[in-house]
């Protein structure tokens, strides 16, 4: 089977604040990083805290470009499942998701004829053609989280615990991504729970110190990463 996208030699840099006598003016979040990801299959990202794999979801999206390296996509639409960036507060629900459909790979015809399904899955009621600006939190979630399950990408990437709201739409909310997880969706998901990883992946990959130090069956990753954090105390 060939990938879909890959990455090679990828590395990110980002400056660093404080003080001029530091060595280096910026840290490395990403230093060389080789992934393959295949259609259809659910990709977990384990790793410690500052580990990078936020910066890696950022590069798969093409939020950020590579400082050095390569991101290969053979023709997919891939989105980040931002739950509440990227809106404009001056435009109202319904404008917002014709712009948020459209910047996750959606022609403006195909996003017109999802605005229903998105309103109606949000629970938005008359307050989509509303200001977003007069949304609460939960509200730009629930809007932020219904444009990019309905839209459906051909990759998509979670990097955040789903708190959409009240209990009830969390609810619904875990069981679409786990309706995602399950068929042909290609999935790559941060998650920092090892039972989820086993349950939910089909492959996982170990980002440590910017580099993908393990990538293989979900287990055996999450072996050599338990074996690194017992070794670190």
């Amino acid at each position: 089977m060939k990938p879909i996208l890959s990455l090679e030699n990828v590395a990110v840099h980002y400056k660093r604040r404080g003080s001029v006598l530091r060595r280096k003016s910026y840290y490395e979040a990403l230093k060389s990083v080789n992934l393959d990801i295949y259609p259809g299959e659910t990709l977990g990202v384990i790793g410690r805290n500052g580990s990078g794999k936020s910066s890696l979801l950022r590069v798969i999206s093409g939020v950020i470009t590579p400082d050095s390296g390569q991101v290969i996509n053979h023709g997919v639409s891939v989105s980040l499942l931002a739950l509440q960036a990227g809106f404009d507060p001056n435009l109202n629900g319904r404008d917002n998701a014709i712009l948020s459909g459209m910047l996750q790979g959606a022609s403006l015809r195909s996003v017109q004829n999802k605005l229903d399904e998105i309103r109606e899955y949000s629970e938005l009621g008359e307050f989509f053609f509303e200001p977003v600006r007069t949304y609460s939190a939960g509200m730009r979630a629930r809007l932020g989280f219904s444009i990019t399950t309905i839209i459906s990408p051909d990759v998509l990437l979670v990097d955040e615990v789903l708190s959409v709201g009240d209990q009830r739409f969390k609810e619904k909310a875990e069981r679409t991504m786990a309706a995602k997880i399950q068929s042909d969706q290609t999935v790559v998901l941060v998650a920092h729970s090892h039972q989820q990883i086993t349950r939910l992946c089909d492959r996982a990959v170990l980002i440590e110190e910017g580099v993908s130090y393990a990538i293989g069956e979900p287990k055996e990753v999450l072996a050599v990463y338990t074996e690194r954090l017992q070794r670190a105390t």
